[in-house]
This record gives structure tokens, sequence and C-alpha cells, in this order.
């Protein structure tokens, strides 16, 4: 079946008018939504907790933060930016309670609502906007006059104008000068926990350690180990990013192209593909997200002992070191 892309023309930001939005949770994510969203004519409501740095910088962007319960209780379009593992408790507790028919709920990640975390009453529109991007280039491309990609789908639509109106909202965040592609909350959301787990987070940076492990413990300096297996990884996804992967090697001498060629498949064996459909697996059958919400419910024991362990990686002090002598790197 062909994908379906919507553009500008597709969408209507008429549709919006005399609608408030409110965005619950000003993130970063929350951060550029929001002031694209002012900036195209919508009426915003923003909600954050007092007395954090987002309440703080949403007053500094000429906000007035409200309660999430207020925020539910005045918006027609209510949009949930918190972290996925906080979304379920501020539902049930505050927003649920303001709903009424006629309503929408907005998300930009599927989880609570494919898992059935969150379960919305049947009269309520629940629809999807997601950028393919984080929150500050969402708003530094909409500020230079284009725009991130976005996904778009539809979970409930007693209206009948979920659709519409999901197209409109992407458009009023820029997503459709550059191109809204239409899924399901079923696939964005599954995908998306596949691509951290398996290669962009989990993949990517178990790869990297152990390439540097790998040439440390071969007595190499780890200097030369850090530049070698994480500083030069920018060099070759900058590549890809811009040219795919064919475009990437034609990018790197041939002796590299003939190296990745003949050697990345013994890296990547049949038993690394094997465990990544085993990942997958627990996506699709929720067996993560039970792990992902009873973790946060035990106060993260394990979570907080992964990350120090992470932070004391000896890959983690070169790096610090060596980054420093970067001022191409600490001027960002």
């Amino acid at each position: 079946m062909a994908v379906k892309i919507y553009y500008d023309k597709d969408a209507d930001l008429n549709l919006l008018k005399g609608k408030k939005v409110a965005i619950i949770g000003y993130g970063i994510q929350g951060r550029g939504q929001g002031l694209n969203l002012r900036d195209s004519g919508v009426d915003v409501l923003v909600s954050e907790l007092q007395g954090t740095p987002n309440y703080d910088m949403a007053i500094k962007d000429g906000f007035k933060p409200v309660s999430a319960a207020d925020a539910a209780k005045q918006a027609d379009i209510i949009q949930i930016l918190t972290q996925d593992h906080l979304q379920a408790e501020i539902y049930e507790k505050h927003i649920a309670p303001n709903l009424k028919a006629g309503k929408a709920l907005c998300f930009s990640h599927g989880f609570n609502i494919h898992f059935k975390y969150i379960k919305p009453a049947s009269n309520i529109d629940v629809f999807m906007v997601a950028p393919k991007g984080p929150g500050s280039l969402v708003r530094s491309q909409f500020v230079e006059g284009g725009g991130v990609p976005c996904l778009v789908a539809v979970q409930q639509n007693p209206s009948g104008k979920a659709l519409k109106i999901g197209l409109a909202y992407a458009k009023a965040i820029g997503g459709t000068r550059a191109g809204v592609i239409e899924t399901t909350f079923k696939e964005e959301t599954e995908t998306d926990l596949f691509g951290e787990q398996a290669v962009l987070c989990g993949g990517l940076s178990e790869l990297i350690t152990a390439g540097f492990d790998t040439l440390v413990e071969a007595g190499y300096q780890p200097e030369m180990a850090y530049f070698e297996c994480l500083h030069e990884v920018k060099l070759i996804v900058d590549a890809m990013f811009v040219s795919g992967i064919s475009g990437m090697y034609k990018r790197v001498s041939d002796t590299a192209e003939y190296g990745g060629y003949s050697r990345g498949p013994r890296v990547i064996t049949k038993s690394t593909r094997k465990e990544m459909k085993k990942i997958l697996k627990e996506v699709v059958n929720g067996k993560f997200a039970k792990e992902w919400i009873g973790e946060n419910r035990k106060g993260r024991p394990n979570f907080k002992k992964m990350r120090a362990t992470c932070e004391k990686h000896k890959i983690e002090n070169v790096g610090e070191r060596l980054r420093k002598m970067m001022d191409f790197i600490n001027k960002k």
C-alpha cells in the first residue's frame, strides 16, 4: 500500500480557528510546538508545574501556565507532552474528569494509547502528530521558514474530523512544509521503541563501547580508541543522513568501504539479528512497556544503576577530557 504524505495544500489552518489548544508539559517538545502554534495564530494554553525550570521558561516566553486540570477544562484540543511514564496518572487525575464530547486528545508518541495505559472515552477524538525531530529543531526550522517531517495517526474519530484537525495541527507547527506521513498509533509506537532500543540508543552505544573496550584491552591508548570508535561516528552518521548508506560509502576511502562490507556482517551476525527480532517481539507484545512502567513504580532501581554504570565507564572520562580540547564542540 502506497504511503500517504500530506503537505501544506492538504491542511486547513482555519479548522483551528476558535479552538484553544492546551500543551501539557512545556519541555523541549512542548516549547517548540507551543511557540509554533502561537506564531501560526492558534490560541495556546500551557500547563506546567510551578517552580520548575520549564514553568519559568513558559513565563519567559509569554505564557501564563495553569494546572493540567484547568488546561483540560478550558481547551478544545489537549496535547499531552509529558514523559511517557507520567502521562497515565496525569490523564486519570487531571485531564479525564474535564473532558467532554467534542474535545480531542493529541499525542506525539503513541505509547500510552497503544498499550492502553490511557483509555479515553469513545466520544473523544484521539490523534497523533509526531515530529521526527527534537522540539528545538521543530522550532528552529519553523522560524527559518521550513519544517520537520511529522507523522499523523488517528485512533478515535467520533467527530469525523480527527484527521483534518490533526493535519491542521501539523501545519501549525510547520510539519506540512516538509511532509506529514500517515501511520497508526501501533506502527509509530512499535517502530519508535524498537529503533531506540536496537539501533539508535541501545545498539549504537553498545557497539561504540565494545569497540572502545576492544582497543583499550589490546593495549592501545584510550584517546585513540575514543577518536576511532566514538568521535568519528558523527562523520559517518552525517554522511548517511544526507546521502543514505550507499552514499556514505562513496564518501569514505575504498579501504574503509571494503572493510565495512566485508567485516560489518561479522559484527552484526545472524545471532544479533535474531536478538533484534526478540527485542521487537517484546515491544509488540507489551513486555517492554509493562517492564518500564513497573520500573518507574518501584522508583527506578535498575534504571538508576544502569545510568550510574554508564557514567562511570572509562570512555566517559576520556571523552570529557578530549571534548574540552575541541572549541568547535564547546561553542555549540
